[in-house]
This record gives C-alpha cells, structure tokens and sequence, in this order.
C-alpha cells in the first residue's frame, strides 16, 4: 500500500513551508512537493494606503530581504511620481543592499548550510558546528554581527529599515560614519576571500559526486543585469536565459510580457514562468520553467563588477559551464556573491562623493504606474503599484524571490526523493540530503 511521508516545518530555511513525498505501493516515489504556508495579503490590505507610506511596510514582508523590499518600493513609487534622485542617494542605497547582503550570505552559508555538509549526525545547526569547530563558528558569528551592526550603525536598523525615502534617502552620510564603515567593510572583505578558500578546498570537492546527480533539473534561468550585461542587483534589465543558453532582455516594468503567474492548491507560493516560452505545467524539462537567486545570476550574467568575483566566476565556468544546471552549487554562486557584494562596498566606502549633502529630491505626487525591482538574495524581486491622482495606491502586484524558485524548487525535490529513496528504503542521512536541495535555493 502506498504511502505519504509528510515533514512539518522543515528548519534551516527562511520561509514556514511543509514538504510531503508520495510513495507507490514498492515503496518509490511518485510525486513530491514543498508547500509555502504563509499566506501574506499585503496586495490587498495595502490598496487605499498613501503610497508614500508603501516602503515603510511592506518592508514587513520579509525579515530576511527588508531592505529589498524596502528599495523595490521605492523606487516603484518613484517612476509613478516621475522622480529622478540624486547620485550620492543611489550610492547610499547600493551600500545598503550591499551591506545586507553580506551578513545574509554569512548567515545562509554557515548557519544554514556548512552543518549539512560538516556535520554527520542530528542535529545539524549552528551549535553542532561550535562544538566540531568552535573557531569556525565564532569566526562566522562575528562577522555576521560585524556586518548587521554596520547595516544598523548605517541604516538605523538591521530590519525593516525606514531610512530610504521616496526622492532619495532621508539623510546624508558624514565623513566619520565614511571611514568608520570603511573599515568595517574592509574587514568583511577579508572574510570572504577566507570564506572562499575554505569552502574551495574543505567543502565542494568532498561533494562532487552529490553534487553532479543530487537535485539536478534543466532549466531556463532569470537575473538583473546592467547595460553591458553583467551582473547587477540595484537597478538594470532582467535578463532570461534558456537552457539551451539563448538570452532575451526586457525593461522589468515590462515583466508581465514575459512573465506569467501560475497557482498550486497546495502552497500560498505563486509560480512564475517564462510566458513566452510554452504552456506552464509543473513538469520535468519543461522549458517555461526558470530559475532565479544567486545562481540565475551568475549563469545570465556576462561579467561579474569585481575583479576578485570575477575571477572566481571565470574558474567557475570553467569547471561547470554556461549555464551551469547542479541545483547544490547554488552555495558555490552564493560565495562568489558575497565576494562581490564586500569588494562593492569597500569600493563605494573609498567614493568619497558619497558624502555629498544632496540626497533627496522635491517631487508632486501624480496619477501613475510604478515597477519596482531589485535582486533579493532569494531571487528577483518586482513590486508594481498603480497610483490614483491623489496619491493613494489602487492596485498592487508583488512576485517575490522565493516565489520565482516555486517551480523549480519543487522539481529538485522530486528528482532527488527518486534518487535517494528506493524500494521504500531510506533512513535519516536520506531524507537530509533531500532537504539540502531545498535549503540551497534558500527560499
């Protein structure tokens, strides 16, 4: 007789979802899925709100990403009200998201992730890691405290940050806080250059072989890039990337020509797909389906905006190829992108034109439609707002990162339950691994 295997909640990842594997009656599986169980509704509570008020709450989607929601708000406000803002704000808002990112990427790497591939028995968290090798994890613990604090010391707060203002940035940066943060930044760029060579030599190559079977789907790949194609995250094109490595590009306030928004009963996660590329069905090959957070990126990307990333990209491809389809080496993506977010901070840190006292921009508020997007560590992000003449909001739409992966994430589940449970035989190591495909899409 067939049986259900059901894991709720699954630990280790950001969102409260639940994972179920089907099992036919010799005991191998049929179908499997991840069901996202948090039902938000910020599209509906939030119509009738002033859209000025927008950043400052739907940075509560996410503890995670608040200050990608917190900047994709923005700046969709800002194209409905036709506002353009000064370039030390840009500068101050790329630090920002730069800065974050840093302490996600620490947080997903080493409290997330490294347990399930340095530690052998349950439970596999942070405090394992301390008592196998407690200088690692305080090392890790440090610097992700050293880069929340200067998100903080920066931003005023590590969440929900409020400091981003319609127009530019509610306040200029002084010349102490400039050095200050320099330093700081400085010290996280060293950390990552450690944090590479490490997981270089202790980590991936003790994998490879789970690595190149474990999860492994073909599919199309989504990402922001700037006008030359390379990688980007604060404001460019979005790029779609086939399996087959064909590439198209679209402006993202045109998204709804390129992106379509399926349903599932069974989770409150929405599934985009390439709407141009086919008839969506939740399939394996299926070529509507594509996939986005770090290693979309680094896949559509032409360059990395760093020289030490894009060394490291060049060794990548190298090894891997263009684009590269092994769902585990979403970790390997995440390190070159927490080189490249700590070399991009130093670098604006060392702009000393970030100081300039011109950070906001006057505007009236107009009827209009606004698109904002930005890259979260989960993925691509797209606010759209439509704006009546009196400043409120009338209609929202938000696809959020961890959402752009649904499809995805749910097929790299099923392929790797049919590679780990055979003839019902399975036991705890099993299961473990399955979960390691989910938590590297990092939903």
């Amino acid at each position: 007789m067939g049986k259900t295997l059901t894991f709720q909640p699954l630990t280790r990842i950001k969102t409260r979802t639940k994972m179920v594997i089907n099992l036919d009656d010799n005991g191998n599986v049929t179908d499997a899925h991840m069901s996202m169980l948090n039902l938000r509704g910020f599209e509906q509570f939030c119509i009738g709100r002033p859209a000025e008020e927008m950043p400052r709450i739907v940075n509560r989607i996410c503890g995670v990403c608040s200050c990608d929601h917190h900047l994709a708000a923005n700046k969709a406000v800002e194209m409905a009200f036709g506002v353009s803002i000064p370039e030390a704000a840009r500068k101050l808002r790329r630090l920002m998201q730069h800065l974050a990112w840093i302490q996600n990427k620490i947080l997903q790497f080493y409290f997330l992730t490294l347990p399930d591939f340095l530690i052998t028995e349950p439970p596999r968290d942070i405090m394992a890691l301390m008592k196998a090798n407690s200088e690692l994890a305080l090392k890790a613990i440090k610097m992700r405290q050293l880069g929340a604090m200067l998100v903080e010391h920066f931003a005023g707060k590590v969440i929900h940050p409020i400091v981003v203002v319609p127009g530019g940035f509610s306040k200029p940066m002084t010349e102490t806080e400039r050095e200050e943060l320099l330093k700081g930044a400085e010290e996280l760029l060293e950390f990552a250059k450690w944090t590479m060579d490490f997981a270089k030599k202790e980590v991936f190559p003790k994998y490879s072989e789970i690595i190149e079977k474990l999860g492994v789907i073909k599919t199309g790949f989504i990402g922001m890039v700037d006008n030359g194609g390379n990688h980007e995250i604060y404001d460019g094109k979005l790029r779609l990337m086939k399996a087959d490595g064909e590439i198209e590009e679209f402006n993202p306030e045109e998204y709804a020509d390129y992106i379509a928004e399926d349903i599932q009963t069974w989770s409150y996660a929405k599934f985009p797909h390439a709407k141009k590329w086919g008839d969506f069905a939740l399939e394996f090959d299926n070529p509507t389906i594509y996939r986005s957070n770090c290693l979309a990126r680094i896949n559509v990307c032409e360059k990395m905006p760093t020289p030490l990333a894009q060394a490291e990209l060049e060794e990548f491809r190298e090894k891997f190829g263009r684009p590269c389809q092994y769902t585990l080496l979403y970790n390997y993506a995440r390190l070159i992108e927490l080189l490249c977010n700590a070399e991009s901070a130093v670098e604006i840190l060392k702009d000393k034109e970030i100081t300039d006292q011109n950070v906001r921009a006057k505007f009236e508020i107009k009827e209009g439609r606004g698109v904002g997007c930005v890259e979260t560590p989960q993925g691509t992000l797209i606010h759209d707002y439509e704006i009546d003449k009196n400043g409120f909001v009338t209609k929202i739409n938000i696809i959020e990162g961890p959402d752009q992966n649904a499809a995805a994430i749910n097929l790299s589940l099923k392929q790797a339950a049919k590679q780990v449970i055979k003839d019902g035989k399975y036991d705890e190591a099993a299961l473990n691994q399955i979960e390691m495909i989910i938590r590297a899409y990092a939903p």
